[in-house]
């Protein structure tokens, strides 16, 4: 008898995999963060025998070189994945036994790289799942464009043609479980739902329903901008990632918060955007510990600079600790936790901004000619609709742009809020005036705002 443990990760948008028998077990594509999957297989009581990776990630940090190594695995990594550590190079169709009557099968499946491999697992010679990594995903397929621009058409008709290829192998029964397409923009459109078969996938996905012509049109088409911190994560991969160190980071006081913020050292606030704008530290940035802390923080940090986190408890502090491991941001310079007073010098205060909605925006709007509106949201969402002359920075474009803000109060939007207070925390922090709006942009045709349609 087998099972099938999903790990997930909602931060970064991914999942890994623990599966096995009553003995051992195979994961597939582990975190960096590994103590959790040793857990897992503890609570299995099983043997970790096999460490799969189904390519060389771009979007975060593995874990499987520690794994493979404090727990004696097989390591199996794509035979033509760039790698400087010994591991089991893997070729199509290769097989490994995990445990009685079960065995692991690489089929290949480039696409979202050259060298992707997905693996089935065959229970007495029946596939019984199908890890698909980058490859096949809920509803789409995983982006082409990471590798290199000059392969990215090539690699979009090799995902139509992967797909087809685990379509034709494995039964419409089998569950297809991605590693990505749950947030992560490794995605190369949104999926929907949490669960798939190889069945539904081929009556939903555009790789079945449309022509190859027509597929690699429409999938150049719908794909985003990529994540800046990318392009560190793949040859972090391919050197072989240290060990993490999640133990606590140096504790921060007022004076040192000071001169951290003096150095120009990036002070990350991850409270609430509502406690944020009530009261912070002047100079801090807003990246809320509950929404996409990582892939945004990453993102928009120069790379390698010092981070010290300021937050509600202790326990905010390690989960984000946990999470920035995972896509290269190892240590924290510092942190500081409990009341916000504290966290500035004796006679200094606390710095805040208002919060508003729509409808605030509207009215401000019938009272004065000159109220600037910042879009922060990216391409594809303006594409949908956008307030009539308002202007538009994607927020990970901002922290380079802000020069090109009107002088002014700055009133800031996102879809939902997460992004608009990111972006205030930004502006503020240069001495703008900004007002952050905590709405879905839903509401803004019902506050009466006038909206462009293109």
């Amino acid at each position: 008898m087998f099972f099938v443990d999903t790990l997930e990760y909602e931060g970064l948008g991914n999942r890994s995999y623990l599966a096995g028998g009553q003995r051992a077990a195979v994961v597939v594509d582990p975190p960096r963060d590994i103590d959790q999957v040793i857990a897992a297989a503890a609570r299995r009581g099983v043997r970790i025998a096999y460490v799969a990776e189904t390519h060389m990630h771009n979007d975060y940090v593995t874990g499987g070189l520690e794994l493979a190594r404090l727990t004696g695995a097989r390591y199996l990594v794509p035979a033509d994945a760039a790698a400087s550590f010994a591991r089991t190079p893997v070729t199509d169709a290769d097989t490994f036994e995990v445990d009685e009557h079960l065995v692991l099968r690489a089929i290949a499946t480039p696409g979202h790289t050259p060298h992707h491999t997905s693996y089935a697992l065959e229970e007495d010679g029946r596939a019984v799942a199908a890890f698909t990594g980058g490859s096949l995903l809920i509803g789409t397929v995983g982006r082409p464009d990471l590798v290199d621009p000059r392969l990215t058409e090539h690699l979009a008709r090799a995902q139509h043609a992967s797909a087809h290829r685990l379509a034709a192998t494995l039964g419409d029964e089998v569950p297809v479980l991605p590693t990505h397409g749950f947030g992560s923009f490794c995605s190369s459109s949104q999926a929907e739902g949490d669960a798939t078969t190889i069945g539904e996938e081929r009556t939903s996905n555009d790789a079945f329903t449309l022509d190859e012509d027509t597929f690699v049109k429409r999938i150049l088409a719908d794909l985003e901008d990529v994540p800046a911190y990318y392009t560190h994560m793949a040859p972090a991969n391919a050197a072989g990632p240290a060990p993490v160190d999640l133990t606590p980071p140096e504790p921060a006081d007022a004076a040192q918060i000071a001169e951290r913020l003096a150095a120009g050292e990036w002070v990350v606030d991850l409270r609430s955007r509502v406690a944020f704008a009530d009261g912070h530290v002047a100079g801090s940035f807003n990246f809320e510990s509950t929404g996409k802390l990582a892939t945004y923080l990453a993102w928009l940090i120069p790379w390698g600079k010092p981070v010290t986190l300021l937050g509600d408890t202790p326990a905010q502090i390690a989960d984000a600790q946990r999470e920035l491991t995972r896509v290269g941001i190892d240590r924290p310079a510092a942190a500081a936790t409990g009341d916000p007073a504290t966290w500035v010098r004796e006679g200094e205060r606390l710095a805040s901004f208002p919060r508003a909605r729509f409808a605030d925006l509207s009215d401000a709007h019938e009272h004065d000619e000159n109220v600037t509106v910042l879009d922060v949201r990216r391409d594809s969402e303006r594409a949908n609709g956008f307030i009539e002359g308002s202007v538009h920075i994607p927020l990970h474009e901002l922290h380079g742009r802000v020069g090109e803000v009107p002088h002014g109060t700055v009133w800031v939007h996102c879809a939902g809020g997460t992004r608009a207070a990111i972006a205030a925390s930004l502006l503020d922090a240069t001495g703008r005036q900004v007002i952050a709006i905590d709405d879905s942009f839903a509401a803004a045709a019902d506050a009466g705002l006038s909206l462009t349609r293109p």
